[in-house]
């Protein structure tokens, strides 16, 4: 099967015509119509659209095993291809926990099934997330899921010798630790951002300190044992300098941001809606800024939606009684734009390396992230920059609908995704036949 995407601008850039065929990006520019695979090529007329790398998310949760309800492997999938996603990496707080070879692998033989995109698991630092034990990380890592990050996201691994004795066996398959900052002596029966808005409302506040304090203690952590750290949903001003320190020291970490944390502040907490209660909570406008400007200079290294979806019943509830989290896979592209392309912080270049290029590097997914050029594989997709839409959770692919941007316009359409050459999405909406297949 040979694809002609014709007169599309890779990184926004010159126009010209790609040429995809058995997987890969054959010819470009003039040299296309001399390539045998040009002569029956079926045409998908792209002017004035963006051709990027097909975008990868490093922080998704997809619920299954066990919370079917709110998501599956499949629905989430699906969510990623709309979204413009190749590559998902799945986290491992499913029921039961992703902490042994055997779970990783189901995880990744339904996403071979699923067929939408390649879904890699995340595996867990400790039996049952439960922060006493490391799991099988070797296990996990020579598997056939082949991990390579490791995360008890939803809980820190707060123990700090269970986090340097954790750094120092990765390194001997050059896995990262993905933390998740929270220390949670300092965040018992947090509801939202520690602040004027928390002190307003009566809601027990979650100080920016308990972020940082972590992401302090394991930078040092991984200087001392020179192994890799990720920073998950980094969230407040003060997490970028601890980081941008630690960066500047040769420290291994790298870091991410969601795009709710750069679009929403604690502001929207006003009318006790649960749909804007998250882990970490949304912060202040002035953080915000901060960690724009941080992604931008490249303190922060990637975007990652968090993709947290949730049954009705765990989210229509009193704000206390909620569970912390927001749908992220359809949306993070347009708040990408919205928030950094659209104030110039980033060109489509940049959004290219914090959604794509940069996360498929620090998860070690080979075939994802890759320039647009011949010889590479096709992951990729097309965004129309002009078009705009309005958001509607219930439109959405995922089985949940705990959208935060509900009823908001966003910029930017993805109009195609390709997965090794194969459309997964055509003009917005899933290819009427996905094969399924493996990497």
């Amino acid at each position: 099967m040979s694809i002609l995407v014709r007169g599309a601008a890779p990184y926004g850039e010159t126009p010209t015509d790609v040429l995809i065929a058995d997987g890969v990006v054959v010819a470009l520019g003039a040299d296309v119509p001399a390539h045998p695979a040009a002569a029956d090529a079926e045409v998908i007329e792209a002017a004035d659209l963006i051709l990027l790398p097909g975008l990868v998310d490093l922080h998704t949760h997809l619920r299954e095993p066990g919370r079917e309800d709110a998501e599956t492997v499949a629905s989430g999938s699906a969510a990623a291809a709309l979204g413009g996603y190749t590559a998902i990496f799945a986290m491992p707080n499913t029921e039961p926990t992703a902490d042994t070879a055997g779970v990783v692998e189901q995880v990744l033989r339904l996403g071979e099934s699923s067929g939408l995109v390649d879904v890699q698991p995340i595996g867990a630092v400790t039996v049952g997330r439960k922060g006493t034990q490391l799991a099988e990380l070797a296990a996990m890592a020579t598997s056939a899921a082949q991990v390579r990050v490791f995360s008890d996201d939803g809980d820190c691994v707060h123990d700090p010798l269970l986090m340097r004795r954790s750094l120092e066996y990765v390194k001997a398959f050059d896995g990262v630790i993905a933390q998740h900052a929270q220390e949670p002596r300092l965040t018992v029966g947090a509801q939202m951002h520690e602040g004027e808005m928390s002190a307003k409302l009566g809601m027990t506040g979650w100080p920016a300190v308990a972020e940082e304090a972590i992401i302090a203690r394991d930078c040092l952590l991984a200087e001392h044992v020179d192994s890799r750290l990720h920073i998950c949903h980094l969230s407040t001003a003060g997490s970028v300098d601890v980081v941008a320190a630690a960066k500047a020291r040769g420290t291994k970490v790298t870091a991410e941001v969601t795009p709710h944390h750069l679009l929403l502040t604690d502001r929207t907490a006003v009318d006790y809606d649960p749909v804007f209660k998250v882990n970490p909570p949304l912060r202040t406008d002035g953080d915000i800024q901060v960690l724009r400007q941080a992604l931008a200079d490249g303190v922060i290294d990637i975007v990652a939606t968090d993709h947290a979806p949730h049954a009705v019943q765990d989210k229509e509830c009193e704000w206390d009684q909620a569970k912390p989290g927001m749908l992220g896979l359809q949306t993070a592209l347009s708040v990408v734009i919205r928030t950094m392309v659209e104030s110039d912080l980033l060109d489509w270049r940049g959004v290219a390396a914090v959604m794509s290029e940069n996360p498929a590097r620090i998860g070690g997914l080979a075939g994802h992230g890759r320039p647009i050029a011949v010889g590479e594989p096709a992951n990729l997709v097309l965004v129309d920059p002009k078009a705009t839409w309005t958001v509607r959770g219930a439109d959405f692919a995922s089985l949940s609908g705990n959208t935060p941007f509900e009823g908001m316009e966003l910029p930017g359409r993805v109009v195609a995704t390709f997965l090794r050459g194969r459309p997964t999405v055509r003009d917005g909406v899933l290819a009427a036949a996905v094969a399924t297949g493996g990497r």
